[in-house]
């Protein structure tokens, strides 16, 4: 008998803001993920985690899914695993596009939650649910963006004014801050390398601190409300 040949997985972990870095976004989808693992006694070979990156942004935007699309170009990859579908993207549209690619490379996804092939075709009632699942997951984001607006229409009608966190790029230094790293990503400069440099050359986050690739990453995707 031919021994079964364990399947080569990727995991693909997502947070979409810079406070839920440290919560328990990734140790939770972790340990789902593991489960999954565990059950169906996969070979997990590789870990990409994007930090603080937006479900509705694409491919090319991400440092983490970008990484993870060039380590299945180079091969020995079966498929990808996620906690949920939201975790890929909220966008229904980037999803179809995101799961379209990954079927072009040969690879599937899998959500660990409920152990569901995402980027099955052959099952129309599985395709219709899961974009059904998508598109009730871009409404649910819309509906709290406009819920917020409401609100901070209310309070700046009430008070006359709405604080909130200011867009990065509006305060003193930063519209340099901007132009320095993206002059630097215009060299060829990796995110860790601007980070490095933007470090070396004493420029500050807005927090006083050291800048970060995940941070560098939020100024080049126009993510301006970035605070550290």
């Amino acid at each position: 008998m031919t021994p079964t040949t364990r399947p080569n997985i990727v995991s693909y972990l997502r947070v979409s803001s810079r406070g839920q870095v440290d919560g328990d976004g990734f140790p939770r989808q972790r340990d789902r993920i593991a489960k999954w693992v565990a059950a169906n006694d996969a070979e997990h070979i590789a870990e990409f985690c994007e930090e603080g990156i937006s479900g509705t942004t694409e491919s090319l935007a991400r440092p983490a899914l970008s990484r993870l699309i060039e380590r299945i170009m180079e091969g020995g990859i079966d498929m990808i695993i996620v906690e949920k579908a939201d975790r890929l993207a909220r966008d229904l549209i980037v999803s179809e596009l995101l799961l379209r690619q990954f079927t072009e490379l040969g690879v599937c996804v899998i959500e660990a939650e409920g152990g569901n092939d995402l980027t099955t075709d052959d099952n129309p009632t599985a395709k219709m649910i899961r974009q059904i699942l998508g598109a009730v997951a871009e409404f649910e984001k819309s509906s709290i963006v406009r819920k917020l607006q409401a609100a901070r229409k209310r309070k700046r009608n009430e008070t006359g004014r709405c604080e909130g966190v200011k867009p990065y790029g509006t305060l003193a230094g930063e519209p340099e801050m901007v132009a320095a790293i993206r002059n630097l990503r215009s060299e060829g400069l990796t995110l860790r390398q601007i980070a490095d440099e933007m470090n070396a050359r004493g420029m500050k986050a807005r927090s006083g601190g050291q800048w970060r690739h995940s941070v560098v990453a939020s100024v080049l995707n126009n993510d301006l409300t970035i605070t550290k």
